[in-house]
C-alpha cells in the first residue's frame, strides 16, 4: 500500500488510506475550483460554467452564470472549514476531491442546485442528481444551455493569433509585475495585449504557465 498524507492546518501527517485528506479554510478559485491550505483542488465529477460564460434562465433572459456558480461556493465555504478528498490529480497537478462545509457537500450541491454539471466523461457519480435538477429546470437547466467543456473547446479553437500552435495562453505581466495568465474562455481575455518584449509569453498549458510562475486570472 501507498503511503500518503492528510493535511490538516498546514502539517503533514502519514495515513494508511488511500487518499489525500485536505481540511481548512477555503478560498474559492471559481465555479469548481478551490484553493486549500497551499493545495489547488478541483471539485471531481463536476463542471461549473465559465466566469466568461453567459446563459439563459427560465424567462429566456440572460445571465453570467460562471459568476453565479463562484459567488455561490464562496456563500458556502464562508467562514467554515472545508473537508477535500481524493486520490488523483488532474494534469494541472489540482487534487480531484470531494469536498465538504460543514454537512454539506460542495461538488452535489451545485449540481442539485443548478449550477455546475456532472462532468459526464470522467464520472457519471452525479449523473442522477443532474437529472433531477434538469426535471426541476433548475439554473442552467431552465434553458438550453452550452456545457462548459463544449464552451472551452470553442474558445480553445478560435483565439488570436499566438506565436505557437495550440498555445493560446496568454501571460501577461501587469503593471505591479505580477504574472498572470488569462485562459481563452475568461473574461479579461481578450483584453490583454501581448507583448513578448515586455516579458509576456503564450502557453500550451495550465500547467506549463504555473510551472513557469504565472497564476491563474480570477476570471
Amino acid at each position: 500500500m501507498s503511503l500518503v498524507c492528510v493535511v490538516l492546518s498546514g502539517s503533514l501527517t502519514p495515513s494508511n488510506a488511500d487518499e489525500l485528506t485536505v481540511l481548512g479554510r477555503a478560498r474559492v478559485v471559481d465555479g469548481d475550483t478551490i484553493e486549500v491550505q497551499g493545495t489547488k483542488v478541483r471539485l471531481f465529477g463536476i463542471d461549473a460554467p465559465e466566469g466568461a460564460q453567459d446563459c439563459i434562465d427560465a424567462l429566456g433572459k440572460n445571465y453570467r452564470c460562471g459568476d453565479v456558480a463562484t459567488v455561490r461556493l464562496r456563500e458556502l465555504v464562508r467562514g467554515r472549514d472545508v473537508l477535500c478528498k481524493g486520490n488523483e490529480h488532474d494534469r494541472y497537478g489540482r487534487l480531484l476531491a470531494v469536498c465538504s462545509a460543514g454537512s454539506v457537500e460542495l461538488n452535489e450541491t451545485l449540481v442539485r442546485e443548478g449550477l455546475a454539471w456532472a462532468f459526464v466523461r470522467y464520472s457519471s457519480v452525479y449523473s442522477a442528481i443532474e437529472n433531477e435538477a434538469r426535471s426541476a429546470r433548475r439554473g442552467i437547466f431552465a434553458g438550453e444551455n452550452t456545457p462548459p467543456w463544449d464552451f472551452r473547446a470553442k474558445r480553445w479553437e478560435a483565439p488570436e493569433q499566438q506565436t505557437l500552435p495550440n498555445c493560446p495562453i496568454k501571460g501577461n505581466v501587469n503593471r505591479s509585475g505580477e504574472r498572470i495568465y488569462h485562459m481563452p474562455w475568461q473574461a479579461d481575455y481578450a483584453k490583454v495585449k501581448m507583448d513578448e518584449k515586455r516579458g509576456k509569453r503564450w502557453f500550451c498549458d495550465e500547467g506549463e504557465a504555473e510551472r513557469a510562475g504565472w497564476r491563474r486570472a480570477a476570471r
